[in-house]
């Protein structure tokens, strides 16, 4: 596991932009992992920059998910695949056909989630996986537990990670209090990982990066298992480093 420290949030976007970009330059029909929230919203921008100066194309890429609410359509302004149209897709010359993301209005939710374990794999597993950090540790909506499902699987959200999210919503009674997330073996099938992370918030859960133990209550903990990651994180989320 590599931790870079940047000096802000521009930087460290900048960075794990490039690192993407490395990928689909060596595979144009590479496999990207994609996740939501405010941490990898500067890294999509980078991405969009350099399509936009042609270094990169997403002509052939395919990419899948960690996440989706459950209860909002992808029509929804505050579901993910909303989202990701918004901060990427609707910028890039990529196929619509070639994103995936769990349906969370799907009428048998365990199925939705055994088929989305099937889009993985016959995709072959990711070749990049990117990847925020809850406060509380959690990766993609992999919950502080005594135990962690491994594959994609319906979540309850706990009342930190709804209480977090309520900024993107009218209210925290507004928060859907599930969703369905990629599990640990989900994520793991990525050749690599990239994890970023910005703020003052997010420094005790870097800082367990750097601790000795592996444990599902603190989730990202986990990721020292994987035989590559790399972090990136700006000076503020490392200041316990």
């Amino acid at each position: 596991m590599k931790i870079l420290v940047k000096e802000n949030y521009d930087e460290l976007s900048l960075e794990a932009a490039n690192i993407v970009a490395a990928v689909i330059k060596n595979n144009p029909k590479a496999v990207l992992g994609l996740a939501t929230g405010s941490s990898p919203i500067g890294l999509y921008k980078e991405l969009i920059k350099k399509y936009e100066s042609s270094e990169i194309s997403f002509k052939d890429v395919k990419t899948i998910n960690l996440d989706e609410y459950i209860g909002l359509s992808g029509d929804h302004d505050q579901s993910y695949r909303y989202f990701m149209n918004t901060n990427l897709f609707d910028h890039i010359d990529i196929d619509k056909d070639n994103t995936y993301i769990p349906n969370g209005v799907a009428e048998d939710l365990e199925l939705e989630s055994r088929n989305y374990d099937k889009i993985v794999e016959s995709l072959g597993g990711q070749d990049i996986q990117i990847l925020g950090v809850g406060e509380n540790g959690h990766i993609g909506f992999n919950e502080p537990d005594s135990k962690l499902l491994t594959p994609t699987h319906v979540a309850d959200l706990l009342e930190s990670t709804i209480e977090a999210n309520s900024r993107f919503f009218d209210s925290a009674d507004d928060v859907p209090k599930q969703a369905i997330s990629m599990g640990l073996g989900s994520i793991f099938k990525s050749k690599k990982i990239i994890l970023v992370a910005s703020g003052q918030n997010k420094a005790n859960a870097i800082k367990s990066l750097q601790n000795d133990y592996i444990t599902p209550q603190i989730p990202v903990t986990l990721l020292k298992l994987h035989p590559d990651v790399t972090i990136i994180v700006d000076k503020e989320a490392a200041s316990l480093l």
